[in-house]
C-alpha cells in the first residue's frame, strides 16, 4: 500500500473531545497529516490542545451557523483545501421507541444525520472544485442491524448509511472517494453521554420498561470496559488510515467481532432468528 506519511495532507475531524475523534486526531497528526480537530463546545478546545493537537475549532453539528463558521476556520488553517473529512461526531439517545419524544428523535437526527449531511455537502463542493478528496463516515454496527431500546440511534445510523451509499454511487465518476467505518463496542465516553441523554429525555417512571431502564442505567454507569469484545479507539483509526492512504479504499470497514458477526448473521439468518439474537442484547 502506498502511504503518505511524508506528505502534509489536511483532514477535518468532527467529535474530537474524546474517544475515536481524539485518537484519530492524535494518530493522524503523528503521520504528518495537517489535522483540524473540531468539537461541539468551545470549553473543550483547550483540553484537546493539551493532548498535543495543534489545530482545534468549534463546530456544533446541531447548529448550521456553527458548521459554516467551523469549516471556514478549518479552511483558513489548511489554506483553502481539504484532502479529507472524517465525520465522527455523534451520540446515542437510548430509549424504547414508544417512550421516545419526537423532540429527542429530532435532536438525535440533527447531530447524527442533518448536521453531518450539512457539513458533507459543503465539503463535497470544495472537493469537486479542487479535483480530489476523501470522505469517511463513522457509522456503527447499529447501522447494519437494529438493537432494542436504541431506536433513535439505530435510525440515525441507518439513515447515515443510506445517504453514504447513495453518495458513493453519485460520486463514482469523480475523484472523491467515500468510505464507511462500522465499529462495534469501542472504548469512549459514549456510554456516559448516552446515560445523560436517557435521564434527560425519557420518562422512566411512567414507562412499562422501567425495569429495563434501571438495568440500562446500571450498565451505562459502569466505569471502564464492560465487554471483552470492546476495542480501543485506535482500532477504528487503523481502518481510517487505510481509507485515507490506500489508492483503493474500501466502501466499508468493519471493526470489532460483534460487527463482523452482525454482517454474517444479517446475510444468513432469517429475520425471525436475527430478531431473537438482537433481542438478547437487552436494554
Amino acid at each position: 500500500m502506498t502511504t503518505i506519511q511524508s506528505m502534509k495532507f489536511s483532514i477535518l475531524i468532527t467529535g474530537c473531545s474524546s474517544g475515536i475523534g481524539l485518537e484519530a486526531a492524535r494518530m493522524l497528526q503523528e503521520r504528518n497529516f495537517l489535522v483540524v480537530a473540531s468539537c461541539r463546545q468551545e470549553k473543550d478546545i483547550a483540553a484537546i490542545k493539551e493532548q498535543g493537537i495543534q489545530h482545534v475549532v468549534q463546530l456544533d453539528l446541531a447548529d448550521s451557523a456553527s458548521i459554516e463558521k467551523g469549516l471556514t476556520k478549518a479552511l483558513e488553517i489548511t489554506g483553502g483545501h481539504l484532502f479529507a473529512l472524517f465525520n465522527n461526531g455523534a451520540y446515542g439517545q437510548p430509549g424504547a421507541v414508544e417512550d421516545l419524544p419526537v423532540e429527542a428523535l429530532r435532536t438525535q437526527f440533527e447531530s447524527n444525520v442533518f448536521g453531518t449531511h450539512d457539513l458533507t455537502t459543503r465539503v463535497i463542493k470544495l472537493m469537486l472544485a479542487q479535483g480530489y478528496g476523501r470522505i469517511v463516515q463513522n457509522s456503527s454496527v447499529l447501522g447494519l442491524v437494529a438493537a432494542p431500546f436504541r431506536g433513535a440511534y439505530n435510525a440515525s445510523k441507518f439513515a447515515l448509511e443510506g445517504l453514504t451509499d447513495t453518495l458513493r454511487l453519485e460520486l463514482a465518476d469523480t475523484p472523491i472517494k467515500i468510505s464507511l467505518i462500522e465499529p462495534g463496542p469501542i472504548e469512549s465516553r459514549f456510554r456516559a453521554n448516552a446515560l445523560q441523554a436517557l435521564k434527560d429525555n425519557i420518562d422512566i417512571v411512567a414507562s412499562r420498561h422501567q425495569q429495563g431502564y434501571q438495568e440500562a442505567i446500571a450498565r451505562l454507569s459502569k466505569e471502564g470496559v464492560t465487554s471483552s469484545q470492546t476495542l480501543p479507539a485506535s482500532a477504528v483509526v487503523k481502518k481510517l488510515i487505510h481509507a485515507l492512504e490506500s489508492p483503493r479504499p474500501k466502501a466499508r470497514y468493519y471493526v470489532t467481532t460483534p460487527t463482523y458477526a452482525a454482517v454474517v448473521m444479517k446475510r444468513i439468518l432469517p429475520t425471525c432468528l436475527l430478531d431473537w439474537v438482537m433481542r438478547r442484547q437487552g436494554s
